[in-house]
């Protein structure tokens, strides 16, 4: 009969021992699986920071590559806006040059046409007298 009782509380008391180890390894592998967790957040986290720095550098560089592109057109605007003022100032010289003339032309023709207009007058004049 002690044999027994020994045996019942000997299987008893592994039992207990034996969920007690279960209890633990369940409590072990839940420490580990967060452990593993904070591992992987930490990771995803510093990959986030790389990707994030990646794409600011390449942001940067294209913005680098519109401000050179802005700064190009610019030059290239205002050496064309030079140009066509050149080429208008020109045109316009060209144009007085040419209004000038025929300006002068008119005036000889005004003096022209009142000299014969004059002669005209005078020679009626004296028909009109020898009359």
């Amino acid at each position: 009969m002690m044999n027994e009782l020994l045996n019942a509380k000997l299987t008893e008391l592994i039992i207990q021992r034996e969920k007690e180890l279960t209890k633990i390894s369940l409590l072990e592998r839940i420490l580990r699986v967060e452990e593993e967790l904070k591992s992987l957040r930490e990771l995803q986290e510093k990959q986030f920071e790389a990707i994030l720095r990646e794409m600011n550098a390449r942001f940067e560089a294209m913005n680098a590559r519109f401000e050179a592109l802005q700064k190009e057109m610019n030059t290239r605007f205002e050496a064309l806006q030079k140009e066509m003022n050149t080429r208008f100032e020109a045109l316009q010289k060209e144009m007085n040059t040419r209004f000038e003339a025929l300006e002068k032309r008119f005036n000889h023709m005004q003096w022209f046409v009142g000299g014969g207009f004059t002669i005209l007058s005078i020679l009626i004049g004296l028909l009109n007298f020898i009359k």
